[in-house]
């Protein structure tokens, strides 16, 4: 059973070929150096790109996974959330291509493809190693889903089935980690400059707010913490100006982001008595994260299954794993007729 599927949410366009839970293709093309330039995505222009590429990421998916068009058993796109022009291109190009086929198509929600994504890994007797979705040895989890304009915290009971416990009440952390960039003069996208920057800086150095962190729930919210970094240099305006400076500013803010995150994580695996915890989105791909995150589980004795690669950003494979196992599981394909969902926020299943 073969799928073709389809990402183009934001600023990456990307094709995937999957066959029975196999990923055999997953092809991306970043449109970071185009958007840099002007310290953010411009819709527009990512609309536009993502019609100039789409045909292109579409065949060689096809052409790296030795298939053609008709062999072909569903097709998938990501419906939403994301920006409304870049969304229509995917969608409308994976819908076209299910009529013309005359096959199933699965319009999927981004929050979910990142959801599952922790479940990908590489299959150990294929040569040469395969990426494949892994659902047999699945255990409750509690997943921390980190993107540039998402974070949520999100219950899995089983596959397929789970409910949001806390979500972004403003900006997400991603967003910090970009806007706070900016504000310390750092190009786009700032939050990977600020985690290579971070790792010669002291964490401690300065003392920023961890937002809602002793609060009750598992929401998020970091705009009080970037509004706390611009008064920081407002006030300390020397400090940045320094390479050791703006080395202790990125780890501080950073370290603050990571507490968050991982406290929240903690605190719900405990109250509801989960024993794993996995993590996936763009902003999973921090060192700090990744790091405080592992050693806090293991001295709790959690299971941690963490997205890895290109699998922790934005990408077809993931879209088209999550379409595999819907389509496998016997969902049926969704209407032809679907627009869109820029602002859909994660159902609960």
């Amino acid at each position: 059973m073969k799928l073709l599927a389809l990402e183009s949410s934001c600023d990456e366009t990307s094709a995937a070929i999957i066959e029975d839970g196999r990923i055999l293709s997953n092809v991306v093309s970043s449109q970071i150096s185009l958007h840099a330039q002007y310290g953010g995505v411009v819709p527009e222009l990512a609309t536009r790109e993502h019609l100039k590429n789409l045909p292109v990421v579409t065949r060689q998916a096809l052409e790296e996974a030795h298939t053609s068009p008709r062999q072909l058993d569903a097709i998938a796109a990501t419906r939403g959330p994301g920006l409304p022009g870049a969304l229509l291109i995917g969608l409308k190009a994976a819908q076209t291509m299910a009529f013309v086929l005359q096959k199933p198509f699965f319009g999927i929600h981004h929050h979910e493809g990142h959801l599952y994504s922790a479940w990908i890994e590489q299959e150990p007797d294929a040569t040469p190693p395969v990426p494949r979705i892994n659902m047999e040895n699945f255990e409750p989890t509690i997943a921390l889903v980190v993107s540039g304009g998402h974070t949520l915290l999100v219950h899995v009971e089983s596959p397929l089935k789970h409910y949001v416990l806390g979500s972004t009440l403003d900006d997400a952390a991603g967003e910090c980690f970009d806007k706070t960039a900016k504000l310390l003069g750092l190009p786009y996208p700032g939050g990977p400059v600020m985690d290579r920057l971070a790792k010669g800086g002291n964490p401690d150095a300065f003392d920023f707010p961890r937002p809602l962190l002793n609060k009750p729930g598992y929401d998020f919210s970091f705009s009080g913490l970037k509004t706390s970094v611009r008064y920081f240099l407002r006030d300390h305006p020397d400090i940045a100006e320094t390479d050791q400076g703006l080395r202790d500013l990125c780890a501080s803010v950073q370290n603050a982001i990571v507490e968050v995150l991982v406290g929240k994580a903690i605190q719900a695996a405990r109250k509801l008595k989960v024993h794993c915890i996995s993590a996936a989105g763009g902003v999973s791909a921090n060192s700090r994260l990744r790091d405080s995150l592992s050693l806090a589980c293991q001295r709790r004795k959690i299971k941690l299954r963490m997205a890895t690669g290109t699998l922790c950003a934005d990408n077809a494979g993931m879209i088209g794993a999550l379409a595999w196992l819907k389509l496998s599981q016997g969902a049926p394909g969704d209407s032809l007729d679907l627009e869109p969902k820029p602002n859909w926020e994660l159902p609960s299943a």
